[in-house]
C-alpha cells in the first residue's frame, strides 16, 4: 500500500514503474513508529505483516495492534536462513504461491551456494554503520547476519543488538575487512588519521555496500540482504570485477524489485567507480 519511510529519488528509480508512485506511510513497528493507530485502520488493510525480530515487544505491539484495530497481524522471524521459509508462508497466505515459491528458490540458491564454497581460514570482518564508523552489530543479532552467511566472522565482541565502539576496542579487534552502508563513513575511513592505523584500512580491504533501493547489508533486516550475501561474498573471496557479481545483482533486482539497475549503476553504488 505504501512505503513506512520516505525513499530518495536515486531508491525510487531502482524500483519498478508503480511501485515508484506508492506513497510514504510511515512506520509501524519498531523505533521510531511514525504511523498512528487511526491512520491504520483508515487505509483498511487486510493484514499487516512484520518480518524481523521476535521478542516480546514486538509481540506485545502485534498483540495491542490487533485488539485496538481488529486488522489481522501477522509476526514473522525474519532471520536470513528462514528466508526461503518466510517467502514460502507469505507467498501462500497471500495468494501469490507461485511467485512466493520462486523467490524462495532464489534465497535458497544464495544461501547454499556460499555454505558450499565455504573455504579456510574466514576473514575477520567489521560491520561500520554510522557516519563516524564506531556502531556495529554484534554477533548472532539480525542486523549482522549477512557477515556470517557471507561465510566469514564478525570481527566484534560481545553478544546482543547493535552497539557503539570504541576506538581502543576496534585497534584491539584489528578486523580483517571493514564493510559499510554509509558513504559519509565510507569517505572519513580513506583519509582519517585514526581509520587509517587499522590494517583492513592500510590493505584497501574497506568496502562500502549499495543501500538503495534497500540496504544489501542492514536497514531494514529483511530479504533485501539476499543480494548482499552474494556481494560481500564476492569481496571477501572472489573478484568484484567479476561479470557473474553484477548479473547476480541484477537479476536479484529484476525478480524482487521488478526493475535492473544497469552494470555501471551497480559499479557506481558499490564504490567501484
Amino acid at each position: 500500500m505504501g512505503w513506512p519511510w520516505l525513499m530518495s529519488n536515486e531508491a525510487h528509480a531502482l524500483l519498478a514503474p508503480g511501485r515508484r508512485e506508492l506513497p510514504m506511510l510511515g512506520r509501524l513497528a519498531g523505533r521510531g513508529s511514525t504511523m498512528p493507530l487511526e491512520k491504520l485502520v483508515a487505509l483498511k488493510p487486510d493484514i499487516v505483516i512484520n518480518a524481523g525480530t521476535l521478542d516480546a515487544t514486538h509481540l506485545s505491539t502485534a498483540e495491542r495492534t490487533h485488539r485496538q484495530t481488529g486488522i489481522p497481524y501477522l509476526l514473522i522471524d525474519g532471520r536470513l536462513a528462514d528466508s526461503a521459509r518466510q517467502l514460502r508462508d507469505c507467498g501462500r497466505l497471500l495468494g501469490a504461491a507461485e511467485r512466493g515459491e520462486q523467490l524462495a528458490r532464489h534465497a535458497e540458491a544464495t544461501l547454499l551456494a556460499c555454505r558450499d564454497l565455504r573455504p579456510q581460514g574466514q576473514p575477520q570482518v567489521y560491520l561500520a554503520r554510522g557516519a563516524d564508523g564506531l556502531e556495529t552489530a554484534l554477533p548472532g543479532s539480525l542486523n549482522g547476519e549477512c557477515i556470517e552467511a557471507a561465510c566469514a566472522v564478525n570481527a566484534a565482541a560481545g553478544s546482543g543488538g547493535l552497539a557503539r565502539v570504541s576506538r581502543e576496542q576496534l585497534l584491539a579487534w584489528a578486523p580483517d575487512v571493514i564493510v559499510t552502508q554509509y558513504p559519509e563513513f565510507f569517505a572519513l575511513a580513506r583519509q582519517d588519521a585514526f581509520w587509517q592505523r587499522l590494517p583492513a584500512v592500510k590493505r584497501g580491504h574497506l568496502a562500502l555496500a549499495p543501500s538503495q533501493p534497500f540496504g544489501w547489508l542492514d536497514g531494514p533486516v529483511g530479504i533485501n540482504r539476499l543480494i548482499g550475501v552474494r556481494w560481500l561474498f564476492e569481496r571477501l573471496h572472489g573478484d568484484t570485477a567479476r561479470s557473474d557479481w553484477t548479473d547476480h545483482a541484477q537479476a536479484f533486482h529484476r525478480l524482487f524489485y521488478g526493475h535492473a539497475p544497469s552494470r555501471e549503476d551497480l559499479f557506481r553504488m558499490a564504490g567501484l567507480a
